[in-house]
């Protein structure tokens, strides 16, 4: 999913950039939206969500026959952007978020320091909006586990699996001889990309491999958090797991990611990638 934020300030037409984008790009595929709203409450104290919310729920979810509506007590940006990943949207515009590491459009003169902007656009213009869109193609994907698995669901040759499985590295925080803080990944991503892809073609010419996917993350990755998935489609269980285990092989011995380990007694990089 690729996933680009129009930000500014007050009045500089920030939602109709938002509704024109998403005109845009609906002609190309599934799209959502994220609204940062962190002064406001969706749900109104005296409706029954409401109640159901204040007396403790963790979860609320309201069903009509137009809309369904989830009220979380864990709210995040980047709990927002995973369940549009999940959901199957192939772009994501944000209207705010100005502090993420997101691509970024800035409408209108902005003072403060913002990472990631790729466009500044005067404030309610006659935008050049083909040209954002070009801009928001060359940005990297948001990508989840389910996100992959939908992917993989989505092949026409499905038809003939029995199976899906999957693989995630997470962050292993004891390592019996020291405990791991975070980690952090470095990648050259053209030749990464095309190492994976190299993979990914060569173990789908396996006997009964119907499809493969790989995404690694790079950067700063926390404890227990994902590093990489591996996702299988196959006609039978014995050449799903032999594909995942040599898959997974592949990716630590071949793609070239660096990782750094970054422990409570000092840092040092490891030679085993994933």
């Amino acid at each position: 999913m690729k996933v680009i934020s129009v930000i500014g300030y007050k009045n500089t037409g920030k939602t109709t950039f938002v509704t024109r984008m998403v005109k845009e790009l609906s002609e190309l595929g599934r799209v959502g939206t994220v609204k940062l709203m962190l002064d406001h409450r969706l749900d109104d104290s005296n409706t029954d969500t409401g109640k159901h919310f204040d007396s403790g729920a963790d979860m609320v979810t309201a069903v009509t026959d137009r809309e369904l509506v989830t009220i979380s007590r864990t709210p995040s940006f980047e709990k927002a952007l995973d369940e549009l990943a999940d959901a199957g949207m192939d772009f994501a515009i944000v209207e705010g978020a100005k502090d993420s590491d997101v691509a970024k459009v800035v409408l209108g003169d902005m003072d403060e320091d913002v990472s990631n902007v790729i466009a500044r656009l005067p404030e309610k213009a006659d935008w050049d909006l083909e040209n954002i869109v070009t801009l928001l193609m060359e940005q990297p994907d948001c990508v989840t586990l389910n996100s992959l698995i939908e992917k993989v669901r989505a092949n026409p040759n499905i038809v003939k699996a029995g199976g899906i499985g999957t693989f995630i590295g997470i962050v292993r925080v004891d390592n019996e001889d020291y405990e791991t803080r975070m980690l952090e990944f470095e990648k050259y991503d053209k030749v990464a990309d095309a190492s994976i892809q190299k993979i990914r073609e060569e173990m789908m010419q396996q006997e009964g491999i119907i499809d493969v996917l790989i995404h690694h993350k790079a950067g700063r990755i926390m404890p227990l958090e994902d590093i990489v998935y591996i996702v299988i489609a196959a006609g039978h269980r014995q050449q799903l797991f032999a594909a995942l285990s040599e898959t997974l092989d592949r990716v630590k011995s071949e793609v070239p990611i660096w990782k750094k380990e970054i422990t409570i007694d000092g840092n040092f990089w490891v030679h085993d990638h994933a």
